[in-house]
């Protein structure tokens, strides 16, 4: 049975404690008066020789040129020019505050989404495994039963924040939460958005993410249950219910994996949509997850754990690393090639925005997340050296936590963005809820399956 070391435990509070601090920090420091918006735009705008502060100051004497004329020729039409450019100036202000306000519920957001969909994309693997019998792996089953457990809080808290930034955050994420976006009487009324009004509403919201969960859970929950059963079970029943259950669990997977990933994700853009979207989204959190997985079956091996996995479980966990980075720079070059050479105004946009504001992590994302992978493991020996496979493996999961920030951050906080006290307190604080959760878990049951039909095979795996 594995302990749950008093050191490990230490060190996953110290992460909670100080990622806590970190995001009440972010949010105590997000709002700003409009009176510091606005000293805060003027200095940029007199502090930088180009960008935003440059096209802002042409902007000013371009007005200033044509109100000097138009003085010349009506004072009055001089005055209203001058009270729309202070109008524009305001509201452009009260957008910039937005936007500020919204950064560290926005940070909160990705880090919390990133480790649930490490989670369930371990439950999406591990259910594969099952039904398709593989010999390999079940003695990294209960490995993956750790990381799941972190299923159920990690989705709570993602629907917790999401409501949260409707009910305390003013519409912090989902723009669509906002009533007024759907009343024809107001001055914010979005038709477009007021078309999916049926399907992006609150209590549907609500009610399909609660489904997504429920249903994730009590796979999780009667698999693991099965598992454990089977360890001193007589007959193979246990195994035969999990194998049935793991095959309807992948059905119903695919088609919330799918739905999730529109209301959690794809809908802080509700002006925009992708087709591939769905399967974007799955291959980042299964690669991320299997990469999980490699961490924590070597970090286990070093501390004498799990004697019965050798190098060749290594070599095919980073194998599946390797494969499904390649699958995800498939799906992105598909999904960006497609809109970029359509150059549909709706669509392109998409990629417009991150290109103008968010070149480095957009373009960095695609060297972390297939560039290194496919140098570092290409190699099958580098496959089966740990440390290796460790750097590989969190140079990866950066990667993705970055691409889950350019999904989320330029609808919300726009060229607001930076990597700052709110983005690594939240990773911070679910990092260490992470490492509570899923090694709590990994203590309830023993580290191997012994009474899985294909225990022996997995232990004696090899090339």
């Amino acid at each position: 049975m594995y302990t749950f070391s008093n050191k490990l435990k230490t060190f996953s509070f110290i992460l909670m404690i100080l990622g806590a601090l970190g995001v009440g920090y972010g949010f105590m420091t997000s709002h700003k008066s409009l009176d510091e918006v606005k000293t805060m735009l003027a200095e940029e705008a007199t502090g930088h020789g180009g960008g935003h502060g440059e096209d802002a100051s042409h902007a000013v004497s371009d007005s200033d040129h044509a109100q000097a004329e138009e003085a010349h020729e009506e004072t009055s039409h001089g005055e209203e020019t001058h009270a729309e450019n202070a109008h524009h100036g305001d509201a452009h202000a009260e957008h910039v505050q937005h936007q500020l306000a919204n950064r560290p519920w926005s940070a909160l957001y990705v880090a919390a989404f990133f480790f649930m969909m490490i989670a369930l994309g371990v439950l999406a693997f591990y259910a594969i495994q099952i039904a398709s019998q593989a010999g390999w792996s079940p003695v990294l089953f209960r490995v993956m039963e750790g990381i799941t457990a972190y299923l159920l809080p990690g989705a709570l808290i993602v629907m917790a924040i999401a409501v949260g930034s409707h009910y305390l955050g003013h519409d912090s994420i989902f723009m669509w939460m906002n009533p007024d976006v759907i009343n024809p009487e107001s001055e914010h009324y979005d038709k477009l958005i007021d078309g999916k009004s049926s399907f992006l509403n609150l209590p549907w919201f609500i009610i399909r993410g609660l489904i997504f969960i429920a249903g994730w859970s009590a796979y999780r929950h009667f698999s693991r249950k099965f598992s454990i059963a089977q360890d001193t079970a007589e007959d193979q029943s246990n195994f035969k219910k999990s194998f049935r259950i793991s095959a309807g669990f992948l059905v119903f997977f695919i088609y919330t994996e799918s739905m999730m990933s529109w209301d959690w994700i794809m809908s802080v853009d509700p002006h925009w949509f992708s087709t591939l979207f769905g399967w974007y989204v799955f291959a980042s959190m299964f690669v991320s997850g299997i990469t999980v997985i490699a961490l924590i079956t070597i970090y286990l091996k070093s501390r004498n754990f799990l004697e019965f996995v050798n190098e060749n479980h290594l070599h095919d966990v980073a194998k599946f690393m390797f494969a499904f980075s390649i699958f995800w720079t498939y799906l992105w070059f598909s999904q960006f090639m497609l809109i970029w050479y359509s150059n549909i105004p709706e669509e392109v946009t998409y990629f417009v925005t991150r290109f103008q504001d968010y070149k480095l992590p957009f373009l960095g994302m695609v060297v972390m997340n297939f560039v290194f992978p496919i140098l570092m493991l290409m190699n099958a020996d580098y496959k089966r050296i740990p440390w290796f496979v460790v750097m590989s493996g969190l140079v990866i999961l950066f990667g993705h936590y970055i691409d889950i920030f350019n999904m989320i951050m330029p609808a919300t906080v726009g060229d607001r963005w930076f990597i700052g006290i709110p983005e690594i307190s939240s990773v911070l604080l679910f990092a260490g809820l992470f490492i509570f959760v899923v090694f709590t878990a990994l203590t309830k049951a023993p580290l191997l399956v012994k009474g899985y039909p294909f225990r022996k095979e997995s232990e004696e795996f090899h090339y």
